[in-house]
């Protein structure tokens, strides 16, 4: 079925959407999706480079820089020198939640479900969502750190250096294994073309006020209101 467009919520064909207690896990993109701001824009904005990184991200967001790692690469080194304190700003005066991201994870948690946070934004800005948010797992980029200043690379981890689509794919796979789910007990929410692959992978893709690329492949799209919309589709 497809709802109206008038709603703002289309639920595109298929077949009968499954219970909310179908679901074990929910994956969730943070920037512009738990969260109303794309971080790395925010901390060139701040440092006055805020055009040239924008237009990368746009880019990158809507599919036409199909490299992630690539995209956020040219990125960071534009950032280069810029000091580590205007994350604290970004965190301080221009954060902020989406309607619904804390009421909609909640009511998943109170259904049982695991929620992981998986990004292509940096650790500064997840470790706070997450625990505003009550995840159980986060994956994320760690900004490298100098001398007080941003090095304009990202820091090894145990798992790898940029996490990109394939790896919010990975994570959301090692996650329904880790908890004891399949795949199809798994729901993955974003708004960018580098959500697409977890989305892919999920039993359920949601997308909101997301990128036209991503609306029309998720089977659920949320264009206006809320994140809880979600649940005006999911029976308990």
């Amino acid at each position: 079925m497809t709802s109206t467009a008038s709603t703002g919520l289309v639920v595109n064909a298929g077949p009968a959407l499954p219970p909310l207690s179908h679901f074990k896990l929910a994956a969730f993109d943070m920037d512009s999706t738990l969260i109303g701001i794309e971080c790395i824009d925010e901390i060139a904005a701040l440092a006055g480079k805020g055009d040239e990184v924008a237009a990368i991200t746009e880019a990158a967001m809507r599919g036409e820089i199909t490299d992630f790692k690539d995209s956020l690469r040219r990125r960071l080194a534009i950032l280069a020198g810029v000091p580590a304190t205007v994350l604290d700003r970004v965190l301080a005066e221009r954060l902020s939640f989406n309607p619904g991201a804390r009421e909609l994870c909640a009511a998943l948690k109170l259904a049982g479900l695991k929620l992981v946070l998986v990004s292509g934004g940096f650790t500064f800005f997840t470790r706070f969502v997450a625990a505003e948010l009550g995840m159980d797992f986060v994956r994320s980029n760690e900004l490298e750190i100098a001398g007080g200043a941003l090095t304009g690379r990202v820091a090894m981890q145990d798992w790898g250096d940029i996490c990109d689509g394939e790896e919010k794919r990975r994570m959301l796979l090692a996650c329904c294994e880790k908890i004891g789910c399949r795949p199809d007990q798994a729901m993955a929410v974003g708004d960018g073309a580098n959500d697409l692959p977890m989305m892919g992978a999920a039993g359920l893709s949601v997308a909101y006020h997301a990128k036209p690329r991503v609306r029309e492949q998720a089977r659920i799209a949320i264009n206006e209101g809320g994140l809880t919309r979600l649940l005006e589709v999911l029976r308990p």
